[in-house]
């Protein structure tokens, strides 16, 4: 023996101990840790839809001016000879004048019809002023408010004046002729684009601009002073729309150099390829590809518009590279504005990019306006040399190797090209399969990767994004675009605005069309970033039948269940509160794809099908009825027990809304909400406030539906609740069990806790109305500090509704409590009152119960519906117009429509002082000097009719509403007070759910990354709970000793009832009757002091650390059955709520040795509930396991409940056999066993393996 007790105590056993303890901490669980936890309940915010162009306008005509005077110069320009002479590649002394010209402008339409092939054009070769007038006029009448493109090209005439003149000619071409700018913008009106291609065009540029503000002044002046001259003229058009391109600067002349064309700044606009080939070979670096010359650039094969071919591909990589340039270095307003709104005006500015760069190189200076940030000097220019330098090094071998590629190329006949024997599809695929494709567009795809994979966390937006947008309709590039899109999407909202705004939303738009099965998977995911991110795609979805797709892919089996559930999200987002998307999704039959998968494995899949249900037949009537044929209701029942608490939300909030439908009610229809409410009715006690919330909304559609039954319902409640009396609490407490509260600077106060927010400056920071006037007040004779035991009539307050006119309300929360327990006592003392067999007296009933909630969303809410029923039902009844019981003995269905016409006050007037509602604050005895906290009793519906037991006796509330004010107007009826808060009610649920999509998927959590500030803070703490663990080892290793020291003592501000100890720190939290002090017994200072926030007449019986090894979390318990768990505390953080469920709902007054018996009377029972002092139960007892998650709670109950925290529902009650209370509770490790000690002194075991029907 005593080497085995030797070899326990051995270092090496107690390391060995250690290393296992520490390797725990990393396996045990978190218990309420989840998002649903950490996170409000609400959305996110909506994105600004700055990348859909709400002005998209479109280039309709264009005016090609040219004053070439072909064959004369202008007087005030020296021409260099040899100089540039080439006009729209066209020699003009090669012909005579006049052909020339007609030549050139045949060309020029040419060049822009390659880019805008639907406009109108119009030439005015070598005009006079009126003929620009009529021209300029006749545009702009049949453009009306589309853009108009005016195109002035002056090489015949002299340059711009100072102020502000272009020159034409007169008819007998003798004379030069002035042409105002000013007339210019009166005749071209807005918007326009004018480009001028003509020495020192910025002048026109100044000039443009001084004329605009001109115009706008005097607009002004006409809009200030109509007696103005002004404002009797016709007003001038506004030229705030107008784009100006310009060829160089004021001061500048255009380039001469005789191997460039004299229009320069015209070809960069309209013939970009062919004019960078050729500066490209007229720099130095070109030297470096042998056998290159201006004459072979004329003779590269293919077409601008077929990428497959090189000079394609060089078009598609200089679209993709002007628009990188333009996306990297524009604002994106501007971006959006240039780049996007316009095709002709975005092909444009992209050839100005290169305008500038060429141009800038003979010191020439492109101008427009709005004006650019340079960007001659980009990186991406690189890109682009190098794309020319590779195609052209292959063109001598191209060329060399077949007289194909020279017919491609060259303008022969259809009859050459049949003599030579090729066909223009044998040429395209021979230029095909000898031409190697430019790497440009795979490397561009690998530096986004790098990017994507090894950037650091804040950083600049990729510069490739728009190069991604260029290749997803290329069948090469496209898989892995969209993969590479798919990542970058994955990042964040931040992401897809970026990915909207540089233009991607058409081209995933019509990959839809695609029947590509591989896409399926990267589309899906694709598409539901964007929705979770701006959900009104869902309109261009429908209207391109994108929804098919999707469809489609829910309906596929072989899809992997995340896919299925992104598809089945995506088209919830499209039938959320859209009709047009109802329809068409129900037409795709979707609601019989969405109820095959309710028994899917993935949980996240169960939520968002039975959302998409919710979603397709709110307020859709066809969808609903074909749910009624598919049993849709009765399959959602399954969903009510699902072990995630979000899936069980969402079915409730599916059976919400398919109850909550406005429609005409058939006695069909009647019985299905009846049916579906009971159901839902079940989930009153659920352990989770995101579903009981949801609750509250679901039956608020049925209240509203039903709004006469329930105003008949809520009149009699009021009755039996003024008929009968309760007996009154004891005015006096046991020492110490009232705790005072003060407002002190030493107690901090709750950060906004649900509807608990700042419970301590509550009286202070609150209106509150005039029916808290007849609150207690304290000794002191001021008013009375609130208590957790207001914190209920504090938030119900400030949410419960009252009249448009008045801000009282009609129940207050002692009133509601009143009226669930006077329910109770009637079915026991006989009271012939309300049928408890009515549907709608079971919901009232459930309803009464939510608001008296522990955790305040959810009390809030349903004192919000109850309020809006009680308004309407004492704003249009009198008192003896309410209907005797019997009258509800047999609950009719009522249309939807209907207002209850028996309850109804026949007339307009107002309504007369009622019996019913003077009468509850008249019954109430006086309440004494002191302050009497109020409470709030546990409760458990009857909902199979049956009367209720007497355990459900709660305890009395002070009742302080005096009903509705005398003066408050009756003019309107209830139907104009319909929509004034239940259908308003709403959860979030759905749009919190959605941020799921809208956040990173793929990005390894902060809890797993080894360099995130979340996991050092957590190896930190276990390597403190490591260095705890060795203390106290050495400490049990020396044995007993004497306690000689005492290390702590302190005065609480209220008398201790339970004491815990942190399992790892020196935190020790003591709680008195209503609140927590938080010590560091080692140094002997308060920490912290806060509201548990129970009813007055309660008190906190249990605490436990839960999670103590990590993220700790407290847990209380009180003896009304309540469970509350706070994160926070103990730091000066401000405590926080995270969770709060009823653990035990049917607390028993008995006592630890006297078991309850039938002798105790009826006055005895009540009057314990009412007074829980007078009681000597257990209250509540708790046994908390880390390892499993389980929670047992039992007390002054006959049963052991255990609870899962991580579904957060009942999962086994085991009956404990004995009249007498639980005063304490454990277990085994395993969580099998369990140890219960009674109040009669008895020891129970009971194994939880057992089956029901063994014990």
């Amino acid at each position: 023996m005593k080497m085995d007790s030797d070899l326990l105590h051995s270092p090496a056993v107690g390391l060995a101990e250690e290393e296992e303890a520490d390797m725990n901490d990393w396996k045990l669980p978190l218990a309420f840790m989840k998002k649903r936890h950490s996170e409000k309940i609400e959305g996110s915010k909506a994105l600004a839809q700055s990348w859909r162009m709400k002005d998209r306008m479109k280039t309709v005509s264009v005016a090609l001016v040219l004053c070439l005077n072909v064959g004369v110069d202008p007087p005030d320009v020296v021409k260099t000879s040899p100089c540039a002479r080439l006009e729209c590649w066209i020699d003009p002394l090669s012909m005579s004048p006049q052909k020339a010209l007609e030549t050139i402008g045949a060309n020029l339409q040419k060049q822009y019809e390659n880019w805008q092939p639907r406009a109108r054009y119009k030439q005015s070769l070598d005009p006079t002023v009126d003929e620009v007038k009529k021209l300029c006029t006749s545009l702009r009448r049949n453009a009306k408010e589309e853009r108009v493109l005016f195109h002035y090209n002056g090489h015949g005439v002299p340059r711009p004046t100072v102020n502000g003149e272009i020159w034409v000619f007169n008819k007998n071409y003798t004379q030069y002729i002035p042409l105002s700018i000013y007339d210019l913008q009166t005749w071209m009106g807005s918007p326009s684009i004018f480009v001028y291609d003509c020495s020192n065009a910025g002048i026109i540029v100044k000039s443009f601009k001084q004329f605009a503000l001109q115009r706008e002044q005097e607009l002004e002046v006409a809009a200030i002073n109509p007696s103005h001259p002004l404002a009797q003229m016709p007003l001038p058009p506004s030229m705030k729309n107008c784009i100006q391109l310009a060829a160089c600067e004021a001061s500048e002349l255009l380039p001469m150099n005789p191997d460039l064309p004299a229009d320069l700044f015209t070809s960069c606009l309209t013939t970009p390829i062919k004019i960078a080939l050729r500066w490209f070979c007229m720099q130095k670096s070109a030297k470096l590809v042998p056998g290159v010359t201006l004459d072979l650039i004329e003779k590269i094969p293919g077409r601008l518009n077929d990428r497959r071919t090189p000079l394609g591909e060089l078009n598609w990589i200089f679209t993709a590279i002007t628009d990188t340039i333009a996306w990297n270095v524009l604002p994106r307003d501007l971006f959006q504005k240039l780049f996007r709104q316009d095709l002709l005006v975005a092909s444009l500015f992209r050839n100005f990019l290169l305008a500038e760069r060429i141009m800038r190189s003979y010191n020439c200076t492109p101008v427009s306006s709005p004006r650019l940030p340079p960007t001659y000097m980009h990186a991406m220019w690189q890109a682009w040399d190098l794309a020319v330098d590779i195609c052209l090094s292959q063109l001598p071998t191209i060329i060399e190797e077949g007289t194909a590629f020279r017919l491609l190329g060259s303008q022969c006949s259809l009859k050459e090209r049949q003599q030579a024997g090729l066909r223009a599809e044998i040429t395209t695929s021979t230029v095909s399969a000898l031409f190697w494709h430019s790497p440009f567009f795979a490397e561009q795809l690998t530096a986004f990767q790098v990017w994507l994979t090894m950037g650091v966390e804040n950083r600049n937006p990729p510069e490739q994004l728009p190069i991604v947008l260029q290749v997803l309709l290329s069948q090469v590039h496209r898989l892995r675009a969209l993969d590479l899109l798919g990542r970058f999407l994955d990042l964040g909202p931040w992401a897809v605005s970026l990915a909207l705004s540089v233009g991607i939303f058409p081209y995933v738009l019509k990959l839809l069309q695609s029947s590509a099965r591989e896409l399926r998977p990267l589309l899906v995911f694709i598409w539901a970033k964007i929705l979770a991110v701006d959900s009104s795609c869902q309109a261009d979805l429908v209207k391109d039948n994108g929804h098919k797709y999707f469809l489609s892919v829910l309906a596929d089996s072989y899809m992997p269940a995340e896919h299925r559930t992104m598809a089945v999200f995506i088209l919830a987002v499209i039938v959320n509160s859209y009709n047009t998307g109802q329809e068409a999704c129900l037409q795709g039959n979707l609601i019989a794809n969405c109820l095959e998968q309710l028994s899917d494995p993935h949980p996240l899949l169960r939520q968002w099908v039975a959302i998409c249900l919710g979603r397709i037949w709110q307020n859709f009537e066809p969808a609903r009825w074909c749910g009624v044929r598919d049993s849709a209701h009765e399959k959602l029942y399954t969903l009510l027990s699902d072990p995630i608490p979000e899936v069980r939300c969402a079915a409730v909030f599916a059976l919400g809304t398919f109850v909550g439908n406005s429609a005409e009610r058939t006695d069909h229809s009647t019985t299905i909400d009846h049916n579906v409410a009971m159901m839902l009715a079940q989930l009153i006690n659920d352990g989770s406030p995101v579903v009981r919330k949801e609750l509250v909304v679901a039956l608020s559609h049925l209240v509203v539906q039903y709004e006469s039954n329930f105003c008949t319902v809520a009149l009699q409640f009021i009755e039996e609740e003024k008929n009968y009396m309760v007996p009154s609490p004891a005015n006096t407490a046991e020492p110490g069990n009232l705790t005072p509260v003060r407002d002190s600077p030493a107690i901090p106060r709750l950060r906004s806790v649900n509807s608990y927010t700042n419970i301590r400056a509550a009286t202070t920071a609150r209106n509150l109305n005039k029916s808290l006037q007849n609150l207690n007040l304290n000794e002191e004779g001021g008013p009375a500090a609130f208590s957790p035991g207001n914190l209920s009539t504090s938030s119900s307050a400030s949410s419960t509704l009252g009249s448009p006119d008045n801000d009282e309300y009609i129940l207050s929360f002692e009133t509601i409590d009143k009226m669930r327990r006077v329910s109770s006592y009637s079915s026991l003392n006989s009271l012939i009152g309300v049928s408890f067999n009515s549907v709608y007296t079971q919901i009232w009933r459930v309803l009464l119960h939510l608001a008296a909630d522990p955790f305040p969303e959810v009390s809030d809410l349903a004192m919000k519906v109850l309020n809006s029923i009680a308004y309407k039902a004492t704003m249009n009844a009198r008192p003896q117009r309410i209907l005797d019981s019997g009258s509800l003995t047999q609950s009719a269905p009522a249309s939807p429509t209907s207002k209850g016409t028996h309850i109804h006050q026949a007339g307009g007037s107002p309504p007369m002082p009622s019996t019913s509602s003077s009468s509850l604050t008249n019954e109430v005895p006086k309440p004494p000097a002191r302050e009497q906290p109020a409470t709030r009793p546990p409760y458990t519906p009857t909902l199979g009719g049956q009367a209720p037991h007497s355990h459900q006796f709660p305890r009395t509330r002070k009742m302080f509403d005096k009903g509705p004010e005398q003066a408050a107007e009756d003019g309107d009826e209830p139907g104009g007070h319909r929509n004034y808060i239940s259908p308003s009610l709403q959860t979030g649920l759905c749009d919190w759910s959605a941020k799921y999509f809208a956040q990173p998927v793929m990005k390894i959590p902060e809890e797993h990354d080894l360099e995130s500030q979340v996991r050092m803070e957590r190896q930190w703490r276990f390597l403190r709970n490591t260095r705890v663990r060795r203390q106290s080892r050495g400490i049990t290793q020396k044995g007993v000793s004497r306690l000689d020291d005492q290390i702590f003592i302190n005065r609480n501000p209220g008398v201790p009832s339970v004491v815990k100890f942190h399992p790892f720190n020196t935190c020790i939290a003591v709680a008195d009757k209503d609140s927590i002090c938080f010590w560091d017994w080692e140094k002997g200072e308060r920490l912290d002091y806060f509201y548990n926030g129970n009813p007055r007449y309660t008190r906190i019986t249990a605490m436990e650390y839960l999670n103590g090894h990590d993220c700790s979390l407290l847990l209380t318990a009180t003896d009304d059955g309540a469970l509350r768990i706070w994160k926070n505390f103990a730091d000066q953080k401000n405590p926080e709520m995270v969770t709060a469920w009823q653990g035990l709902s049917d607390m028993l007054p008995t006592t630890r040795g006297q078991p309850s018996t039938s002798a105790h009377s009826l006055a005895r029972r009540v009057s314990i509930y009412l007074d829980r002092s007078k009681q000597g139960g257990a209250g509540m007892v708790v046994d908390w396991e880390q390892d499993t998650g389980l929670l047992m709670t039992s007390g002054d109950v006959r049963v052991v409940r255990i609870w899962d925290t991580d579904r957060e529902m009942k999962v086994q009650d085991i009956p404990t056999g004995a009249d007498s209370c639980v005063t304490s509770l454990s277990c085994d490790s395993q969580r099998s066993l369990i140890v219960a000690g009674l109040g009669d002194g008895s020891v129970r075991l009971f194994d939880r393996r057992m089956g029901p029907n063994d014990w």
